[in-house]
């Protein structure tokens, strides 16, 4: 009988996927275990081997389209075995096929097999990329826990082989005629993060507040710990962590904030597990600090700072995406003000946070300059209402304005 290949549930929240790349081709031989394709799910791309022997059937949907966890993608079985023309409704026989075995989280996130277990260590999508290409491993940076090597590790190997070996380049040929306008396709990461952008403004009745902090006592807070942090940590303490810090007790004060939407029920958190966005080579990801309210100002450097890296460096782990309750994307460090965020689901609400400039304030009867930074809110007016989300927002500002109070 033939066996069902599942688009995979790798987390608790996990609703779709969106396939990279296909391994192997229709009537393609595949043994179990083999790679068979890769899934961006979460932002994450994941390499799913194969659980069965056979041949693969039929393939139902491509590169670029997204499926619901638990859908039939393609088939494996007998050469001579009739499957579906189209792929199968997504019932309960096939959700609790998935469920039985192939779709529990992680387990198809292609461990390594004994005969992989080898003094060069390497995934085996980058054993494959660099054998394609005559690349001998031994000369290639593994940048995975204890050496391993990665898929990155190896296009970035074969990207200077390349520029090593390209000749000179010659000065075009320039021509009056207009030249045709350069066109990309949304792939990848970009086109995962453009649906679940849709989705967002489209699903949720956004709403935005906005406020300013003054950020003097703030700032005089950061240079007083500023020695004692790095000393702790080797790391210089930000404005991030601050205001990490400040939303993270404003939650435990609003646990109404700290809330997902998902069908149509509100789910409580128990934990405060705030998201930071991070801008990558074409795309941004939200990495989750966990416990952040539990967390001081010396550990919140610290993680903060290790995962905006592992961000950057195309590291991050399933498990540093997830559980998220509440996210920040900080524009402070460009000429930005103010800007409307975009909620990210299943979460209900988002902070926006811009630059710290001098603007003259009212202060006592006088007219002052003070470090001024804005502060705008976005909600999902389905989940709460303008008042409690007012107040929310209020309580951030007060804990910048009296940062003091983060150090009880």
């Amino acid at each position: 009988m033939a066996t069902g290949v599942f688009m995979p549930k790798l987390s608790m929240t996990m609703e779709q996927g969106t396939i990279i790349q296909w391994f192997k081709q229709e009537g393609d031989d595949v043994r179990e275990g083999e790679l068979l394709l890769e899934v961006m799910t979460d932002k994450i791309n994941i390499e799913v081997e194969a659980y069965a022997t056979g041949k693969l059937l039929k393939i139902y949907y491509g590169a670029n389209q997204t499926v619901p966890v638990n859908q039939i993608i393609a088939y494996i079985g007998e050469a001579d075995e009739v499957v579906p023309e189209h792929p199968p409704a997504l019932d309960e026989t096939a959700r609790q096929a998935a469920e039985a075995g192939a779709n529990e989280p992680g387990a198809a996130a292609a461990p390594e097999t004994a005969a992989q277990e080898q003094k060069i260590r390497a995934t085996p999508v980058a054993r494959r990329i660099a054998r394609e290409n005559g690349l001998a491993l031994e000369q290639i940076k593994g940048s995975g826990p204890n050496g391993r090597i990665h898929r990155i590790d190896v296009e970035q190997a074969l990207a200077r082989r390349s520029a090593q070996a390209a000749p000179p380049v010659k000065e075009p040929i320039r021509s009056s005629a207009p030249s045709p306008l350069r066109q990309r396709k949304l792939e990848g990461m970009r086109r995962v993060i453009a649906q679940r952008m849709a989705q967002s403004a489209f699903t949720a009745p956004h709403v935005t507040l906005t406020t300013e902090a003054d950020m003097s006592r703030a700032i005089e807070l950061r240079t007083e710990l500023l020695p004692a942090v790095e000393k702790a940590t080797g790391l210089r303490l930000s404005y991030t962590e601050v205001i990490v810090k400040a939303v993270a007790t404003a939650l435990v004060r609003h646990p109404h904030i700290n809330v997902s939407l998902q069908d149509d029920v509100l789910i409580e958190r128990d934990e405060v597990n705030v998201g930071l966005a991070v801008a990558v080579p074409d795309g941004l990801l939200v990495p989750v600090v966990k416990h952040a309210d539990r967390r001081g100002l010396a550990e919140l450097t610290a993680e903060c700072k290790r995962l905006a890296g592992l961000a950057r460096e195309g590291k991050l782990l399933p498990d540093d995406m997830r559980g998220g309750s509440f996210t920040i994307s900080n524009l402070g460090m460009y000429a930005i003000d103010a800007f409307t965020p975009i909620i990210n689901p299943p979460e209900i609400a988002i902070l926006g946070v811009g630059r710290i400039h001098e603007k003259p304030v009212g202060v006592n009867g006088q007219i002052l300059l003070r470090p001024m930074m804005t502060l705008s809110l976005s909600f999902d007016h389905r989940a709460v209402d303008g008042a409690p989300a007012a107040a929310f927002l209020q309580e951030i500002k007060e804990i910048l304005e009296s940062p003091w109070q983060l150090l009880v």
